[in-house]
């Protein structure tokens, strides 16, 4: 089974030491969020996890310990807008702190393992197609030859963050903008030498040559593992969405990044408590087990298998 380490939260920037604590232990308790009082006890024994896919915006808690990562197949995909404080007011500074923080992961661990997300992508007085066209380029001019794809989405106006949004007229912008701006995102990929898709995107762009990415991607592992993982693909995404099935070990409300689009806040104190209810120590992300929670343990088995057995592979 493939871990999510998470859709929900960012793990690699503010909760790394809990993370390799639970990969010691050898599991992780995540509470069901559509009902909390259920609990599932996740195995991350090498033996049946074949792959973690850690989402970022800053992975530089975790670069001292990527040696504790050996016996996993593994990539990161690294979060890096152009956004200003007034949309992502808890980020260190791009261009001194997570540009580098990108080339260094890369080269720590092969550009192969670090994909980047420019996304969400939005539009607003500010954040125009000619301001997102100088900024991609900027940033794809320093991570070029440290990545081997840019995966891009458009922003969802989700219902808890259209308040947030409006004040900053922020909106995801016409068909036509959409397509102008990709099609100029993967001509500047070219020039910098890697290639772009879109996360589940309705429609989508073929026409451009740009199709649908997989996140959580069995090929990508199955590359880095010389191996086949016929994992199936993940029936509770979208439609247009690609990934393989996984397990996220985050939770929602947990991530003090405190970015205007994210859709996994659903308000703007709910990070700071559960923050506060956090234990590097616990089975669980944060809290406790209390009365009338029950534990199951989740079914987990392995989907990978050598290459060596299937020669046509």
């Amino acid at each position: 089974m493939i871990i999510s380490a998470s859709r929900r939260t960012d793990i690699p920037s503010f909760y790394s030491e809990w993370f390799f604590t639970r990969l010691k232990e050898g599991d992780v308790l995540v509470r069901n969020p559509m009902n909390p009082h259920q609990i599932g006890k996740v195995s991350l024994s090498p033996e049946v996890v074949d792959g973690i896919v850690f989402w970022t915006k800053n992975p530089l808690p975790m670069l001292g310990r990527l040696p504790e990562l050996e016996r996993y197949l593994y990539y990161f995909q690294f979060t890096l807008n152009a956004y200003g404080r007034d949309v992502e007011p808890g980020l260190p500074s791009k261009k001194d702190i997570l540009i580098p923080a990108f080339q260094h992961l890369s080269k720590s661990i092969g550009r192969e393992r670090v994909v980047w997300r420019y996304d969400p992508i939005f539009f607003s007085e500010e954040y125009t197609v000619d301001y997102h066209c100088k900024s991609f380029r900027a940033v794809a001019a320093r991570l070029g030859e440290y990545t081997e794809k840019c995966t891009v989405s458009f922003l969802d106006l989700y219902r808890h963050i259209a308040r947030t949004v409006r004040r900053l007229d922020i909106r995801p912008g016409t068909a036509e903008q959409q397509l102008q701006l990709l099609q100029k995102f993967s001509e500047i990929a070219g020039e910098y030498g890697f290639c772009i898709d879109t996360c589940a995107e309705e429609p989508g762009f073929d026409a451009l040559g740009i199709p649908h990415a997989r996140c959580i991607d069995r090929e990508r592992l199955e590359r880095l593992g010389n191996c086949r993982m016929p994992v199936p693909k993940d029936p509770n995404q979208r439609p247009a969405c690609g990934c393989a099935a996984s397990i996220d070990i985050g939770a929602y409300n947990t991530c003090p990044n405190g970015c205007l689009y994210c859709y996994a806040n659903h308000s703007p104190g709910a990070a700071g408590t559960r923050m506060q209810a956090h234990r590097p120590d616990s089975p669980l992300l944060f809290g406790s087990v209390e009365a009338g929670d029950v534990i199951k343990e989740r079914t987990m088995k392995s989907y990978r298998r050598d290459q060596a057995a299937f020669p046509g592979f």
